[in-house]
């Protein structure tokens, strides 16, 4: 009977279990429920904050502040480029390290303490936006939002009193606002001079700190009086208006500031080739500063001469005479078609001697290649007078970080006159008919200058510097500022066109002695033109 009633017992088990699956499974499949409900989907929009805080808790700052910008293109190349960030990092940490601690642990009798392990871990930090504010000062102005929360591991080795100790760094979070500011913005790579960090408020940082092994932060109290302590310590520090200052390059080399005046004087040239069928020439001079994106400067054309005589001066403003060059080309005038050049020369600057008028004959070449055959066949001469007057430290500006300081006038400026300095920075929403090919022509006291051209653009920007030497401060004059726009298409149909123009009063200049203002154009719709005005007295 046991046996009977155990396989009995076995059997019943194994129907009960399989017809108990078999009938769950059908009511599985086949049977639907009365009492469930499509679930309703509504739209975020529709949604209140909490829900949307619920759902979204990590919201992007260009999610819910318009005035931050996307910067993904930035966390995908930091992205990319983090285990190479990483080592160049952390080798320069150590660098910076390694002196502090050479000369800190003899205070504290510890032996020695090194880095056994310094790496940042795999995860990059994010930038979740960034906000870039627009000034009229040479300078740009940043706000990324900062978050990192990485795995790096930090192991620092310490030895005193015979024993060794590790201290591990571990679980690192850094939260935080900086204010990045770059200037002076300068016309030389990397294009600012300093870079300014600030922060915006106390920064968010966390992590993990063990000895020997034992999480220290896991003693009670400790771990909020070391965050509240580093939030503390650094707010003290760097937090706004407070800033970091990381000079980049000297600002008075990068600005290129005038440091002299070069006086050319236009003598004579001798037996220059004839060019015209006649067997003359009509043959004038073109000079310029290398460096400089200034207009070169003419002589007169002497007409049906071989020998002429000009006795022309000139000034010109130097940067850099150690490097800078006055280029002088010979040209042959024609009335129809372009000139013919007939010859050129170079003289570097650093070949004169300050305040020593030098008088030099120059042999006209083709151009300044010494391998050229070409160069040894006669084109004749030019004589010009050099003298180059540097400018007195008085004459300086005493503090270059100023960016509201001007300069005096040039030594040799007449006593009541000086300069006047035109900086033709940018202009926004320009808008021509045909084309917009935007240009500025200045134009004072019948004097003509032009920046370069911009192809295709309504919003330009020159960021170039004209002079004017003057005899006297220009209270009753006014500055003419056009800009034009020039045709890119070969052909007589709308070649050139006007976009704007403005004349500026110069008295407030000579009162003030600076001027950085935007202009709204005349004849433009929305046109407005950014130009800052400078002038420099002769000194007394």
């Amino acid at each position: 009977m046991g046996v009977i009633s155990t396989l009995l017992g076995f059997t019943g088990f194994g129907v009960g279990v399989s017809a108990g699956l078999s009938i769950g499974y059908f009511l599985f499949i086949y049977y639907q429920p009365t009492d469930v409900k499509d679930p309703v989907i509504r739209p975020l929009i529709e949604q209140d904050s909490s829900t949307l805080q619920w759902l979204l808790p990590e919201i992007p700052l260009w999610v819910k502040n318009p005035d931050y910008d996307r910067i993904d293109w930035l966390n995908k190349f930091i992205e990319y480029m983090w285990p190479y960030l990483d080592k160049a990092i952390c080798k320069t940490a150590r660098n910076i390290a390694k002196p502090i601690i050479a000369e800190q642990i003899p205070k504290y009798k510890i032996k020695s303490a090194e880095f056994e392990t310094f790496t940042l871990g795999s995860l990059p930090p994010t930038f979740q936006g960034m906000k870039v504010y627009v000034t009229d000062e040479k300078e740009l102005i940043m706000e990324p939002s900062f978050k990192w929360a990485g795995n790096p591991n930090v192991i620092l080795v310490v030895k005193a009193f015979g024993l060794k100790a590790s201290i591990q760094v571990v679980d690192l979070q850094i939260f935080a606002t900086p204010r990045i500011t770059l200037k002076p913005l300068v016309p030389s790579f990397p294009c600012f001079a300093k870079i300014y960090v600030s922060l915006m408020e106390k920064p968010h940082v966390d992590f993990g700190l063990k000895l020997l092994g034992a999480d220290l932060m896991s003693i009670p109290g400790l771990y909020r009086f070391v965050q509240e302590l580093i939030r503390d310590q650094v707010a003290s520090m760097y937090l706004w208006p407070r800033t970091l200052e990381v000079p980049i390059m000297d600002p008075t080399k990068a600005m290129q500031r005038p440091v002299g005046i070069l006086h050319v004087k236009v003598l004579r040239a001798m037996k220059l080739r004839k060019k015209d069928l006649l067997g003359a020439s009509d043959p004038f001079v073109k000079l310029k500063l290398t460096e400089v994106r200034l207009p070169s400067k003419k002589t007169t054309v002497k007409h049906r001469n071989l020998n002429p005589e000009w006795n022309e001066d000139f000034k010109m403003v130097v940067k850099d005479p150690e490097t800078q060059a006055l280029e002088l080309q010979v040209y042959d005038w024609e009335q129809v078609g372009k000139p013919e050049k007939m010859g050129m020369n170079v003289v570097p600057l650093k070949d004169l001697s300050p305040d020593e008028p030098k008088v030099i004959t120059l042999d006209l070449l083709k151009n300044m290649n010494p391998n050229d055959v070409q160069n040894e066949k006669s084109r004749g001469q030019l004589v010009v007078e050099l003298t180059y007057t540097p400018f007195k430290d008085e004459d300086l500006p005493k503090d270059s970080e100023d960016s509201n300081a001007v300069e005096k006038a040039p030594e040799g400026t007449p006593a009541s006159g000086g300069m006047l300095v035109v900086i033709v920075h940018e202009a926004q929403d320009l808008e021509g008919k045909h084309h917009t090919n935007p240009y500025v022509r200045l134009l004072f006291r019948g004097e003509e200058k032009k920046t370069k051209h911009v192809k295709k653009n309504r919003d330009p920007r020159w960021g170039e510097e004209f002079t004017f030497m003057l005899d006297e401060p220009p209270i009753n004059d006014r500055l003419h500022v056009e800009i034009l726009s020039a045709s890119s298409k070969i052909g007589l149909l709308h070649p050139k066109e006007c976009l704007g123009y403005v004349d500026i009063d110069l008295s407030d200049v000579v009162s003030n002695k600076r001027i950085n203002e935007k202009y709204h154009l005349i004849d433009s719709k929305n046109g407005l033109i950014q130009i800052e005005l400078q002038w420099r007295a002769a000194s007394s």
